[in-house]
């Protein structure tokens, strides 16, 4: 007769496990070497992380002095300098938002 118990079926499958891992060796410098592999990526991706933020940080800065390299050579129509010498300044009106008008009022 057949014996198809859990306890029967438990039993053999833990033998079974247990006979196929008392046939598993590991290296011995099995941890070393992926803990190794892991530091070296650690690295790696710290370094391509600190490259990447001064290109980043220079390629920025370049195209900022490029756009502040780009001003007309002529003088601008707010401030031309030819005043029309009655204490009036040069500048264009301008006008506060309606957001501003009451706190402009305050000052």
């Amino acid at each position: 007769m057949n014996d198809t118990s859990p306890d029967r079926t438990e039993r053999e499958l833990g033998e079974a496990l247990a006979a196929l891992a008392d046939g598993v060796r590991g290296a011995p410098d099995a941890y070393s070497t992926a803990r190794g592999e892991w530091l070296r990526r650690e690295r790696r991706r710290r370094l391509v992380l600190a490259v990447l933020v001064a290109v980043v940080f220079t390629l920025a800065t370049l195209i900022g002095l490029w756009v502040l390299n780009q001003t007309p050579s002529e003088r601008g129509v707010i401030f031309s300098g030819a005043g029309s010498g009655s204490g009036v300044p040069a500048s264009l009106p301008r006008t506060l938002p309606d957001c501003l008008v009451p706190c402009a009022s305050a000052v």
